[in-house]
């Protein structure tokens, strides 16, 4: 087993590049290894109210509501995320707020000095956020789950409320070539008698015979709560609670929907001022992120160029084919004139899938480039685009270059201010193009 002398003192950096070389394998499912770890660390039982969060899409936006929400209500609440998009410290948020470098490497140290098995970088990262919350005398744990559920590290901890936010097809090769398999994968953060929300609309047969099992009260979507839009508002219902004229907000409306289904189990008294105010406020980056005024500016002082007649930029992490989807809705209800497409997909996505719904909006596409092991070069993705669009009888126009900062140049010189550049397609490729305003 791989040990260094490493301490509190060592950077951030040289902790992370140790714990990506830890383990012989990135991923490697099970709980065997990372449970006998925590148990050392006696991190098992948290004293606070845990939420496990699984599904394809959604986890991270109903995460962060069901923060928000409570954050405003004034509880202490920790969440545990990922992946990150441009700095670890991203994956851990005590009360709202990333921790500092010397914080994430003391919970590191703490479980190198106890770490008597090989672990992923996950694992790793899973234990010292069960740490630190340790340390934090928080009400709430928010976790969000890394890959499936059943044998993800997050489900180590014994959930006090289970959601379970959609379910599509990815990640196949752990988790299975259907919505069925999927689901039941999904479903393994359900316990016995503990409730479970599922905001999938078309559950799947897997997951209600496994709640079911374990006699999970349950809240389905469409069954047991559901909502209604309207142009200016939305209203949510189910069998107990009625709220009417709920804000818009910047996040899928239908992970919002199960988020307020959550707060149903809590045991927490809710106002729904608090409701609206979070509503009103909540944000993600790359959930159809548009720029802030400073990022615009700091893109023009970048680039030369006028702010005011620079292009709509959205960021928009989507990829896979549920997301993809969802993203053409969204652009679907946007104003726009010419859409220009600046993405990058790694190699293991399903890129068909993800870049079909997107062929009958985008003026001219921009392929680039993604680094690492499962990264491709912008080239081969241009390849796959022009087979796709060949099987829908489609010419699209597109280009390949070899940085993100050649694509958005591109991007940003062919364009106009009535038009919308949209960056998508991994949480790398929208970091790659963050890191060009840092």
């Amino acid at each position: 087993m791989i040990k260094r002398d490493l301490t509190v003192t060592t950077p951030l950096a040289e902790w992370l590049e140790y714990l990506e070389h830890l383990h012989n394998k990135n991923i490697d499912m099970g709980l065997e290894r990372i449970k006998k770890v925590a148990a050392q660390l006696n991190l098992l039982q948290p004293k606070a109210f845990v939420i496990t969060v699984a599904g394809t899409n959604g986890k991270g936006t109903t995460c962060r509501l069901l923060e928000t929400i409570l954050l405003k209500a004034g509880y202490r609440v920790g969440v545990y995320s990922s992946p990150h998009i441009l700095r670890y410290n991203e994956r851990v948020r005590i009360q709202g707020q990333d921790l500092a470098d010397q914080e994430h490497t003391a919970a590191f140290s703490a479980i190198e000095s106890q770490r008597t098995e090989s672990l992923t970088y996950f694992e790793f990262s899973t234990l010292a956020a069960l740490w630190l919350f340790e340390q934090a005398n928080l009400d709430v744990i928010i976790l969000e789950v890394g890959l499936g559920g059943r044998l993800d590290a997050t489900n180590i901890i014994d959930t006090n409320l289970a959601i379970i936010t959609s379910i599509d097809l990815d990640h196949i090769a752990f988790l299975g070539d259907t919505r069925e398999k999927i689901g039941f994968e999904k479903a393994g953060i359900c316990r016995p008698h503990i409730p479970l929300v599922v905001g999938e609309p078309d559950c799947p047969n897997s997951i209600k015979s496994y709640a079911e099992k374990l006699a999970c009260p349950t809240l389905y979507r469409g069954q047991d709560f559901d909502y209604q839009q309207t142009e200016n508002s939305w209203n949510w219902q189910s069998s107990q609670q009625q709220w009417q004229q709920l804000p818009l907000c910047h996040i899928p409306l239908q992970n919002a929907v199960t988020a307020l289904a959550a707060l149903q189990f809590l045991p927490f008294k809710i106002e729904k001022q608090v409701v609206v105010d979070s509503l009103a406020t909540v944000t993600l980056t790359g959930r159809f992120q548009r720029l802030t005024t400073a990022q615009r500016q700091q893109l023009a002082t970048r680039f030369k160029l006028n702010e005011q007649t620079m292009p709509q930029i959205v960021l928009d992490v989507g990829h896979n084919p549920h997301a993809a989807r969802y993203l053409a809705t969204q652009l679907q209800q946007t104003e726009y004139q010419h859409l220009y497409a600046v993405c990058g997909i790694l190699k293991d996505k399903d890129a068909a899938r993800v870049l079909q719904p997107l062929l009958p909006f985008v003026s001219k596409w921009t392929c680039v480039p993604l680094a690492g092991e499962r990264g491709q070069t912008g080239k081969v993705l241009q390849q796959k685009l022009n087979v796709i669009a060949g099987k829908e009888g489609k010419h699209v126009n597109s280009e390949s270059v070899d940085s993100m900062l050649q694509g958005i140049k591109n991007a940003l010189n062919q364009s106009n201010k009535n038009d919308l550049i949209l960056i998508f397609g991994s949480f790398h490729t929208v970091a790659d193009f963050l890191a060009l305003l840092e």
